[in-house]
């Protein structure tokens, strides 16, 4: 067991007790709060929520222009009296954010949450979304990505890699700003999620890193590729995923490749970190509750019972600049029931990603399908694979694999697919060198193209 990490201390000679500087302070000392307010029961978090909440609105109501008429009339000065009518106030989708724009901004933020940040969504639905923070909101997403590393108790003097977007084949001094302010550090490496997967692995096993961070579906690429070649990052030991939906057999082909547990992140562009995954229960997911407000909805707007699959909407409670209240971010979860962990955080499984990824048939009923990498791998060399439904009865599949498929090996895996989609649809395979990846660098490996 590793001793818990030390702080980094702003003064000279001052190895034990720290004292760190201003912004290590001010992280660690929302931390402690964090820390409580983890283990606090259900009640009191959604308390303290509300009260959160009901600051936010009345800031809404009389600085935002969008909100003075959707908030009109609300008992925002009356404590528990909202709740009635919160259930009543319409969603906000994405094509409202888009289409408001301006609107939807403050025109008073308060001086002390101090400078706007502009952010752009990767558009993976379609149009980009434009949008607004402040230092002060941003400063919560530190506390959070703190608390991750925290939770799964990694060793900050280990090296982290981290394979993504918007990074160069890299190598920096620390983890970033929000774990450097309280903690040293080893160093990070980082390496652009389009390069190809060979190449990827190559750079991995050079490297040699404590700690891998990347999406999914690029995870998914390395270990089958990692498992062909037999290699393996020799000091890895820890594993991280987020900006996908999670494939049901993914956690387990971390074991049997890499013989390492997988700590996986449901988080947006427009709000950061939704929930983190429990250290204890690894299919459990704690909503942040104490920097957002999730809910979970069925198709007449109503609160989902555990165990439902319904529709992710959430609102911020620290954006002063551009509150997103009951916003609809186009994901579909599952409500859990309370975790064996003990903490009263709200939890989410069963996280399936859009509703573009339903399947449909023919009968008009629609389910995420699911295709784990041993019933592809029991038939053929597959390394990478996306299908596309792009016809009621039609799945075009797009195939990467080691060498050229036989006859027999197609027709199984068109048997194979056609068990597990629970239909007897055309299916059509096309072999690609490599498949594209999205300029987000996401990937999905169903989507359904009618009507798009």
């Amino acid at each position: 067991m590793t001793d818990p990490p030390s702080p980094r201390s702003a003064v000279a000679g001052l190895l034990w007790p720290a004292l760190p500087d201003s912004a290590g302070a001010s992280l660690l000392a929302l931390h402690y709060q964090l820390a409580q307010s983890e283990w606090w029961s259900p009640v009191q978090l959604a308390a303290s929520g509300r009260r959160q909440l009901g600051a936010l609105l009345r800031h809404a109501r009389d600085t935002v222009p969008a909100y003075g008429e959707r908030l009109a009339g609300l008992p925002l000065d009356q404590g528990d009296a909202l709740a009635p009518a919160w259930s009543e106030l319409p969603l906000l989708q994405r094509a409202d954010v888009q289409d408001l724009g301006e609107a939807l901004r403050s025109r008073a933020v308060p001086a002390d949450h101090g400078q706007l940040i502009e952010y752009h969504t990767s558009g993976s639905t379609g149009r980009p979304l434009h949008g607004y923070e402040t230092e002060l909101s941003h400063f919560f997403f530190g506390a959070l990505n703190l608390r991750e590393h925290l939770w799964q108790r990694r060793d900050f003097a280990g090296c982290f890699a981290a394979i993504r977007t918007q990074v160069t084949d890299n190598r920096l001094e620390g983890w970033g700003r929000a774990v450097e302010a309280v903690f040293a550090t080893g160093p990070a490496v980082t390496l652009p999620i389009h390069t190809p997967i060979a190449q990827q692995l190559d750079w991995l096993l050079a490297k040699d890193p404590d700690y891998l961070l990347t999406h999914p579906s690029n995870l998914r690429g390395l270990l089958l590729e990692a498992r062909v070649r037999g290699a393996r990052p020799a000091r890895l030991r820890g594993l991280g995923s987020f900006g996908e939906a999670l494939a049901d057999d993914l956690r387990g082909l971390c074991q049997d490749v890499w013989g390492l547990p997988l700590a996986d992140i449901y988080s947006c562009e427009e709000a950061g970190y939704i929930a983190l995954q429990c250290p204890q229960v690894p299919e459990h997911y704690h909503v942040q509750a104490e920097n957002l407000l999730v809910e979970i909805l069925d198709s007449a707007g109503q609160p989902c019972a555990p165990g439902v699959t319904g529709q992710v909407v959430l609102t911020t409670l620290h954006n002063f600049a551009m509150p997103l209240v009951r916003y609809a971010i186009g994901d579909y979860a599952e409500l859990g029931p309370p975790c064996a962990c003990g903490r009263g955080l709200p939890v989410l499984r069963r996280i399936r990603g859009r509703q573009r990824n339903l399947l449909r048939f023919p009968d008009g009923s629609q389910h995420w399908p699911s295709f784990p990498a041993d019933a592809w791998l029991a038939i053929a060399p597959v390394r990478q694979f996306r299908l596309r439904q792009t016809a009621l009865k039609r799945i075009e599949v797009e195939l990467v694999t080691a060498q050229p498929l036989t006859q027999p090996q197609e027709t199984a895996l068109r048997q194979m697919l056609q068990q597990r989609l629970g239909y007897p649809f055309v299916i059509v395979l096309q072999r690609l060198e490599q498949l594209p990846v999205a300029a987000n660098g996401k990937f999905e490996d169903f989507v359904c193209e009618m009507g798009t």
